[in-house]
């Protein structure tokens, strides 16, 4: 069934009146309520879906899980960008120690506790548990965003602490496309087939191939940018059309030769990061979050409204206790075994903050989504959102209090 006009209208004032609100209202509403804009967002959806008021089906725009997959594939794409773009001048390769650690030891302990505690809870058969853990373990962008922007952020959190989560969210997005591939091989192939294919193809070209495409369309991009400027070719002033029309160029191009286009994004970012610096973006700080800000809301819009409420029921007790169990295990163990190796946590209390703060969001939906294309097990996508619904309240209340309980703690140390 198509959307009839008012189904239309009714989408577009939401969307638009929550972008208003949440530019006119965020400080109170984060100050005050301790209300972050995904999980608004996502309360917004919830209530204009079938389950509550039935005033929007996602179902007549189109495929749900189509609708779902690429508004968030868009949505990573421009949220990693302005994270690559936003970072200081060459921070990653100046702090790559730490990141070693937290992308090639955290995240892979992270989707195996994860993948163990399905396993163990709901009775999933292994493969399918892992396939869910790794698709939980990259920490989303999109929230993140939310908990170290901002003059709260900027005002109480330690620099290293903000560039860490900002520049391992961004990172593991793409690098956990190998880690959610292999349980899909293992599931639809043998054993000896499913390695060589992940080893050859996923590892030596969409994994591999995106960091080379990437810094190679990153490269160009910034030598475009400074022969514009030295020719004065163009009226457009605007760094930040520049850079979401790059994000998109990279995220279809590199997805047209079948390799990662979120690494790929990435990649890009940090290598026009490196050529230009970041006072372009930050002369243009508002516009870039206005937009990010519509994409996070729209995303979690297109959640509320898609939620498997029957199914999340079916799961019983089983499925609170894996979404406590998942944000109580998945991350905050692992940073804590792994603080001494990661530079910037330098005491406890830096461990603890950043061991709490790493939500599964927009990341999970959009692996979640590739997930069910190639498997078609309900089961992967009715325990992701599960888990990304439970984040995303969780850290919708926390971020707040948490923040300013740790950045004044911490102040008061100095």
């Amino acid at each position: 069934m198509s959307p009839n006009l008012t189904e239309i209208n009714l989408a577009l004032l939401t969307l638009s009146a929550l972008v208003l609100l949440m530019g006119i209202f965020s400080n109170p509403m984060r100050a005050r309520l301790w209300l972050s804009e995904p999980l608004i967002a996502l309360a917004v959806g919830v209530l204009l879906s079938p389950a509550v008021t039935d005033w929007i089906r996602l179902s007549d725009f189109g495929d749900p899980f189509v609708i779902l997959q690429e508004t968030a594939r868009l949505t990573l794409a421009i949220q990693i960008m302005g994270i690559a773009l936003r970072l200081p001048r060459g921070y990653p390769f100046q702090h790559w120690r730490p990141l070693v650690v937290l992308l090639g030891v955290a995240m892979p302990l992270m989707a195996l506790v994860s993948g163990l505690l399905v396993c163990w809870i709901l009775g999933l058969p292994f493969w399918v548990g892992m396939l869910i853990g790794a698709i939980a373990a990259p920490t989303d962008p999109v929230v993140a965003t939310a908990i170290v922007t901002g003059p709260l952020a900027q005002r109480l959190l330690p620099n290293q602490i903000r560039h860490t989560i900002s520049v391992e969210s961004g990172a593991n997005d793409g690098l956990a496309y190998p880690l959610v591939l292999l349980p899909i091989l293992l599931l639809n192939q043998p054993s000896h087939q499913a390695l060589w294919h992940w080893l050859t193809r996923t590892i030596l070209w969409e994994v591999g191939g995106a960091i080379v495409l990437g810094a190679l369309i990153g490269y160009g991009a910034g030598r475009l940018a400074h022969w514009a400027e030295a020719h004065n070719t163009t009226h457009n002033r605007s760094f930040f059309s520049f850079t979401v029309a790059l994000a998109v160029l990279v995220l279809a191009a590199v997805k047209l030769l079948h390799s990662d286009g979120i690494l790929a994004v990435f990649v890009a970012g940090l290598v026009l990061n490196l050529m230009v610096g970041n006072d372009p973006i930050h002369e243009e700080y508002d516009v870039q979050q206005a937009i990010e800000l519509l994409f996070a809301l729209l995303v979690f819009l297109l959640l509320g409204l898609a939620i498997p409420w029957r199914q999340w029921v079916e799961l019983g007790w089983p499925g609170l206790l894996l979404g406590l169990a998942i944000l109580a295990l998945r991350r905050l163990p692992v940073l804590l075994l792994l603080k001494r190796w990661v530079k910037p946590l330098h005491s406890w209390d830096d461990a603890f903050f950043m061991g709490w703060f790493g939500p599964i969001g927009v990341a999970a939906l959009f692996y979640a989504m590739v997930a069910l294309e190639r498997t078609h097990l309900q089961s992967v996508w009715v325990v992701t959102s599960l888990l990304i619904c439970a984040s995303v309240v969780a850290f919708g209340f926390t971020d707040t209090p948490l923040t300013k309980r740790y950045g004044h703690h911490k102040q008061g140390q100095l």
